[in-house]
């Protein structure tokens, strides 16, 4: 990848960008970045293309970006101190939705220190851009796998979280602490979303339903952890951005709620758990074809049942997502058969 001096900031700006969205080739990133546009916003996006999966992706999903009136581009990492210290020297921004991230728990088994990097030291650079400029609301995902092996459901904005058993989660909550701090030494409105299990058309291909999906295309087996036995909160993409989308006009105010600092943690989940099992079956019915199942045991990391309180979400934005797994899936067949060109049986 090239410095980001030379990539980027050689470019004519002649759009007064709002709002910094960090990976923006990714899944939620270039999602929401369409809804900003859609609705008149002026958005920076900013990846660094990370090889954690097939790059095609992401530039297929960006070009569906770049051709939009008021969407700017640059090929950025948030780890690099130097590269971020000058966008934020050169961009003025109200708002950013920080979403890069080294994703999956369990390649942060294999790979911890790609975590470090991209999770702690990238958010670190966000919270000091977000910090010298000002920012109305700085908006960033955390993840469902904050409440590690918790036994209570549904989980609770409300509930302890210091037990991760994941450092993917570690990270996640080390970021909610952090912009705790910030917002409570310099006023800097910050909320942070525990996302629920997000599926839909443009997913990552790493992700269950993806996978699921190539497999049965193949006639290969599907690995079905803990015997398929788990539960899931699935959340669609349609319905996380209209959610991310209300809260990012409403930044959270001081003295309200647990903490007097402005800093909020919702979840963003379907709040209607759904049995793994359940989820491969619709596949199947979508697709027209049979699954093989490939039962293996629990994976390190991994929890059995995650299960969304979305009550807080509700009150604050008046919004609960709303897409059923049977219409979600559908619709990521129909966005799947077309991408790879596949006939649908």
């Amino acid at each position: 990848m090239p410095p980001a001096s030379a990539y980027y900031f050689a470019f004519v700006r002649a759009l007064a960008v709002t709002i910094l969205v960090t990976g923006a080739a990714g899944f939620i990133g270039a999602a929401l970045s369409d809804r900003l546009l859609a609705d008149g916003r002026q958005v920076l996006g900013i990846d660094n293309f990370s090889t954690y999966y097939d790059i095609s992706l992401k530039k297929a999903r960006l070009e569906r970006l770049v051709s939009q009136p008021g969407f700017r581009f640059a090929a950025l990492d948030v780890a690099d101190r130097g590269a971020m210290a000058d966008l934020f020297a050169a961009e003025s921004f109200t708002e950013i939705v920080h979403l890069a991230a080294q994703v999956g728990v369990r390649y942060s088994v294999e790979q911890p220190l790609q975590y470090v990097d991209a999770n702690l030291v990238g958010f670190g650079h966000i919270l000091e851009g977000a910090r010298q400029q000002q920012v109305r609301h700085l908006v960033f995902a955390s993840s469902s796998s904050v409440y590690g092996a918790n036994r209570k459901l549904p989980f609770s904005e409300d509930d302890n979280v210091d037990h991760p058993i994941s450092l993917y989660a570690a990270t996640k909550k080390a970021n909610e602490l952090a912009a705790h701090s910030y917002a409570h030494l310099f006023g800097l409105p910050c909320t942070g979303l525990r996302f629920f299990t997000v599926y839909g058309p443009w997913q990552r291909p790493d992700m269950a339903l993806y996978k699921f999906a190539n497999a049965i295309v193949a006639g290969q087996p599907i690995p079905v952890y803990n015997d398929g036995r788990m539960v899931r909160d699935f959340t669609f993409i349609d319905d996380v951005v209209e959610a991310v989308t209300r809260l990012l006009s409403r930044p959270p105010a001081k003295g309200i709620g647990d903490t007097e600092a402005p800093h909020r943690v919702y979840n963003i989940g379907c709040s209607r758990p759904v049995e793994l099992m359940h989820y491969i079956r619709t596949l199947e019915a979508c697709l027209g074809r049979e699954a093989k199942l490939q039962l293996l045991p629990m994976q390190p990391g991994d929890v059995r049942m995650t299960i969304a309180d979305t009550s807080k979400l509700e009150a604050a934005i008046g919004y609960r997502p709303t897409t059923t797994v049977e219409d979600g899936i559908a619709r990521f067949v129909d966005w799947y058969t077309m991408y790879h060109g596949i006939v649908s049986r």
